[in-house]
């Protein structure tokens, strides 16, 4: 664990690349998810990381890609399948993939996080790698087609600049909206109600998040496709979908940390 935090903090000074829900989103995942753990399991979170928090490892797997040990990692953060495909077949779909995914592999990781045969350094890395994916296959363009590289080389313009469908979703429209980690999460956490909250983490599959995830994809592939120029109203018009997805990964997250380490 030390020499991969020590690793981490010389990648500080690099140039941040387009990640899903850029910094400020996946911070504002993992501080949501802080606000919902049981007390055995902040305790078991603290053991793993120690001075590090939730919200402040939530950007570190995608730093790591940066580090040679860690490249072959990219196919974690996302999964790829043709689009039309009804819910059971894309379950099955995703279930039956044996190349690295963020779905196969966040299963992995929550089995090795809870693991005490594995050292803590594994453990905590496992934990790492959880907090980041599950923040991951809430964006809905980490669902999307293998062909366009999940909405990469589908070329829009926003408010008159170039972009494309992932890098719009990753962070353009987080950064758009203008708020810190800290002020997103105490937005969108103070927004929850306890009937919501509840039936969000009552979906404990990863599975069922991706079919959410992917079901989006598709909206926004046909819109693009329709109107590949877009402008102020973008945003309004997709706002509650990036605060709902932000949501559902934070309070999930702390839901499946829960019941690991219950």
């Amino acid at each position: 664990m030390h020499k991969l935090l020590f690793s981490l903090a010389l990648l500080a000074s690099l140039p941040f690349r387009s990640w899903a829900w850029g910094v400020e989103g996946h911070r504002a995942v993992g501080n949501i998810a802080e606000h919902h753990l049981t007390e055995k399991a902040r305790r078991q979170v603290a053991a793993l990381l120690g001075t590090q928090t939730l919200t402040l490892v939530s950007t570190q797997p995608d730093e790591m890609l940066a580090l040679p040990e860690y490249k072959n990692t990219a196919p974690w953060h996302y999964i790829n399948t043709p689009l039309g495909l009804p819910h059971d077949q894309y379950l099955q779909t995703i279930r039956t993939q044996d190349k690295p995914n963020a779905y196969n592999i966040v299963v992995l990781k929550i089995k090795e996080m809870q693991d005490q045969s594995k050292t803590r350094e594994q453990r905590a890395e496992a934990l790492i790698f959880v907090v980041h994916i599950v923040g991951d296959i809430h964006q809905p363009m980490h669902s999307g087609r293998a062909e366009d590289r999940g909405g990469n080389d589908i070329k829009l313009t926003y408010r008159g600049k170039d972009t494309n469908l992932h890098s719009l979703w990753d962070s353009g429209l987080i950064e758009y909206q203008g708020l810190d980690y800290t002020e997103m999460s105490q937005q969108y956490d103070a927004a929850l109600p306890k009937a919501l909250l509840k039936k969000w983490q009552a979906t404990t599959d990863p599975g069922e998040w991706l079919f959410e995830s992917y079901t989006l994809s598709s909206q926004l592939y046909a819109e693009a496709a329709q109107q590949p120029n877009l402008d102020f109203r973008y945003f309004p018009a997709h706002a509650p979908i990036i605060k709902q997805r932000i949501q559902q990964a934070g309070v999930r997250l702390a839901a499946v940390l829960n019941e690991a380490f219950k």
